[in-house]
C-alpha cells in the first residue's frame, strides 16, 4: 500500500546463496499502492537485487501507464479490474514470460497478482509470493494506530459511508478492497474486486482451479504492521464477522473451511507457506529478503 522502504545491507556480498550462478524462471514484480515500476527505493532495488543474485533471470516490475508518475496514479485511482486484466495482457505478449513465471507482488500487489493467477493462467505462474497482501481486505486507515484511536474510527466510518457505492467502487483502488466487518452483506454484494477473486458471491470453479495449479502460495505478514487492518488479512485472516476487535486465522474461516478457493486443499498439500518478518509495512532487509524469498524463485 506505500512505497517499500527496504534496508540495504551489504552482507551478501560475503557469500553465495543455493542455487545462484544459473538463470531462475523469470520474475513479475508488482508494487503497492503510492509506488511505481520503477523506484530505486523499491521496486527498481529489487530488481536490481534479483538481477544480482539470480545471474540471467529475467526481472519484470510491472507498470500501469506511460510512465512511472501514472503508475503510481493508476496504484490509487486506476479500477483494480482494469489493472488485472491489462497486466494479464502485458504477461500473454511478453515473449520472456511464455514457459512461466515466478510472481512477487508487495502490498496491494500481492492481492492484485492473485487475481492474476486466478483469472488469467497462460502464461503459467508456478509460484506467488505475497509480501504484505492483504487477501481478505482492510478495515482501517494507514498509519492509523488501531482500535484505541478515535480519530482512526472516525476515518474508517467517513470512508466506510462511501465505500460501496458505485463511483468510489469504480475509481478508489482502496475501496476495492474495503472489507466492513459490520456491513458483510453490502460487502459481498457491492465489492467489484475483492469479493469477486473470494468468491464471496458463488463459486467459480475456474479461479479454485487455477490457484490450485501453483506450486507455492507465499504470505509473508508483517509482525508490527501499522498499515493494514488487521495485519492477519496478510495470512488470510480477517475480523470475526459483526465486529471489529476479534480476528480468526485463515483456517477457522468459512473461506478455508468451505474451500471455496482450494486452500484447504493446498494447505493439506504443503503449497501454503505462511512466513512472518519483523518490522513495520514492507520494512525488510536485503538479507531477510535472499535468505528467505530467493529460495522460493529457484
Amino acid at each position: 500500500m506505500a512505497t517499500l522502504r527496504a534496508a540495504v545491507p551489504l552482507l551478501l556480498w560475503l557469500g553465495l546463496g543455493p542455487g545462484l550462478g544459473r538463470a531462475a524462471p523469470p520474475v513479475v514484480l508488482w508494487h503497492g499502492m503510492g509506488d511505481s515500476c520503477c523506484n530505486p527505493r523499491s521496486m527498481g532495488y529489487i530488481r536490481a537485487v534479483l538481477q544480482r543474485r539470480l545471474p540471467g533471470t529475467y526481472v519484470l516490475a510491472l507498470r500501469l501507464g506511460a510512465s512511472p508518475l501514472q503508475d503510481v496514479e493508476n496504484s490509487f485511482f486506476m479500477n483494480a479490474n482494469d489493472q488485472v486484466r491489462e497486466v494479464c495482457s502485458q504477461l500473454a505478449k511478453d515473449p520472456h514470460l511464455k514457459g512461466g513465471y515466478n510472481a512477487i507482488g508487495f502490498s496491494q500487489g500481492g492481492q492484485f497478482l492473485r487475481a492474476v493467477a486466478q483469472r488469467c493462467p497462460s502464461p503459467p505462474m508456478f509460484n506467488l509470493i505475497s509480501v504484505g497482501g492483504q487477501h481478505q481486505g482492510v478495515y482501517g486507515f494507514p498509519r492509523c494506530p488501531g482500535e484505541s484511536s478515535h480519530i482512526c474510527d472516525w476515518i474508517r466510518k467517513t470512508l466506510d459511508l462511501g465505500a460501496y457505492t458505485q463511483a468510489v467502487q469504480e475509481h478508489l483502488v482502496q475501496a476495492e478492497y474495503w472489507h466492513d466487518p459490520l456491513r458483510e452483506e453490502d460487502y459481498r454484494k457491492n465489492s467489484i474486486f475483492l469479493a469477486d477473486i473470494n468468491q464471496e458471491r458463488g463459486i467459480n470453479e475456474t479461479y479454485k482451479k487455477n490457484l490450485m495449479a501453483l506450486k507455492k502460495f507465499v504470505m509473508v505478514k508483517f509482525l508490527n504492521d501499522t498499515m493494514v487492518d488487521p495485519p492477519i488479512s496478510e495470512w488470510f485472516g480477517y475480523y470475526k464477522s459483526g465486529q471489529a476487535k476479534e480476528t480468526v486465522p485463515l483456517r477457522e474461516t468459512p473461506l478455508y473451511t468451505e474451500d471455496r478457493l482450494g486452500l484447504q486443499e493446498m494447505d493439506k498439500a504443503g503449497k501454503l507457506v505462511f512466513l512472518g518478518v519483523e518490522g513495520d509495512h514492507l520494512q525488510f532487509s536485503e538479507e531477510w529478503f535472499c535468505t528467505t524469498i530467493l529460495p522460493f524463485l529457484q
